[in-house]
């Protein structure tokens, strides 16, 4: 991760406690994650919308990590690593303990499971 910590920003908060393209939208994610650079939270690739890989697509920001509670391990998108852990975040580290997988509350399908990325 070493010749990437210009794309760590250790003092920019989360952009929301739900993926920020999601919310707008008022559809659902399965998993969040965040950007280290910009503080931009993304749905993971399972989740039918994949936020967190259009926000590397569209920026060029390469690090990400878990957005869920008790996670902490990190995403290289521009190298395909991943890493057990890196830099601590400005917090909140993850999205209320409290907040539904899949989320947000009341906007997941039934049949959210067929709608899914494997």
């Amino acid at each position: 991760m070493e010749q990437h910590n210009n794309a760590i920003n250790v003092e920019v908060p989360p952009s929301g406690t739900g993926c920020k393209e999601c919310t707008e939208t008022n559809t659902w994610w399965v998993h969040l994650r965040r950007c280290a650079d910009c503080g931009h939270i993304g749905c993971c690739d399972t989740s039918p919308n994949q936020h967190a890989t259009a926000h590397f697509k569209e920026t060029g920001h390469p690090l990400m990590t878990s957005f869920e509670p008790g996670e902490e391990w990190w995403f290289n998108f521009a190298t395909g690593e991943d890493f057990d852990s890196g830099p601590a975040l400005a917090a909140p580290t993850s999205h209320p303990a409290d907040q539904p997988v899949p989320g947000p509350a009341g906007a997941v399908p039934a049949n959210w499971m067929e709608l899914i990325h494997g």
